[in-house]
């Protein structure tokens, strides 16, 4: 059994001295003698441990280090073809919109009321609307994912109420957002909610699991998924994505880079 061990660490230590082979043949010739005597493996690292774990530690880092590299520049060549090729979300005549409707900047949102990350990324929405005040319009859409069990419910208020009225749907979200622990307490949580802003409860119940609000809710997780927003908040800036609660700074220096591309006048 040792000879055999000897010859196969011999064969493994030939196959990386050997000169002209190729990395995948080296890798598939040191594979083949590992899985043959598995062994090997496992007893070199129980006699040095300190130098195995230093070693998956160093190998861990550097492809952390080489995915952030992949994805940082995945993330440039999509964000440099949405400059060029914007996403264009539909907008209903009734959309939920907040700031004047023709406003130079438009910002969409996909968001998820029980959502922590949107509660943060509501802050940056707010902060938005008061620095761009009058060039801004803001537009409300759901993305209410399964595994939060209020957020389904919570974005079928919100539709019911937007029905009656757009501002009064906008305090409720405000009123969602303000209070998002409450959540846990369910419907008598945001029926005092929807209470609070007036809406008109019988008419309220009456919508609440209609057809017209399921789907609603339904197209906008349908665009979500087409712009690839596949968790929340994903936001749409002029057509530019934003996956993520991102600081509302980075959005100021989308709206700058778009400017300075001649693709938008303020």
């Amino acid at each position: 059994m040792k000879s055999i061990k000897l010859f196969s660490i011999a064969m493994i230590s030939a196959t990386v001295l050997a000169g002209c082979t190729s990395d995948k043949d080296m890798k598939d010739q040191i594979s083949k003698v590992l899985k043959e005597n598995p062994s090997i493996l496992t007893e070199a690292i129980e006699k040095h441990p300190a130098e195995f774990i230093t070693a998956l530690q160093n190998a861990a880092k550097n492809a952390q280090e080489s995915m952030g590299k992949v994805r940082e520049e995945e993330e440039k060549k999509q964000l440099e073809e949405s400059f060029n090729k914007p996403m264009v979300a539909s907008m209903r005549s009734d959309e939920a919109v907040r700031g004047p409707k023709d406003a130079v900047i438009t910002l969409v949102e996909y968001s998820d009321f029980e959502c922590p990350f949107c509660s943060r990324g509501n802050e940056t929405v707010n902060n938005l609307m008061k620095k761009y005040e009058g060039k801004i319009k803001f537009v409300y859409k759901h993305l209410p994912l399964s595994f939060h069990e209020q957020a389904m419910i919570s974005a079928q208020y919100f539709e019911a109420i937007r029905m009656q009225n757009n501002d009064k749907a906008f305090a409720f979200h405000d009123e969602i957002f303000a209070n998002q622990a409450k959540l846990k307490n369910g419907t008598a949580f945001l029926d005092s909610a929807a209470k609070k802003v007036g809406a008109d409860m019988a008419r309220l119940k009456k919508d609440l699991h209609s057809d017209a609000v399921k789907k609603r809710i339904a197209t906008d997780v349908e665009e979500a998924g087409k712009f690839g927003m596949q968790g929340t908040p994903g936001f749409l800036l002029n057509g530019v994505p934003v996956r993520g609660a991102y600081p509302a700074e980075y959005f100021v220096t989308l709206v700058d880079e778009l400017q300075k591309r001649g693709k938008l006048k303020i």
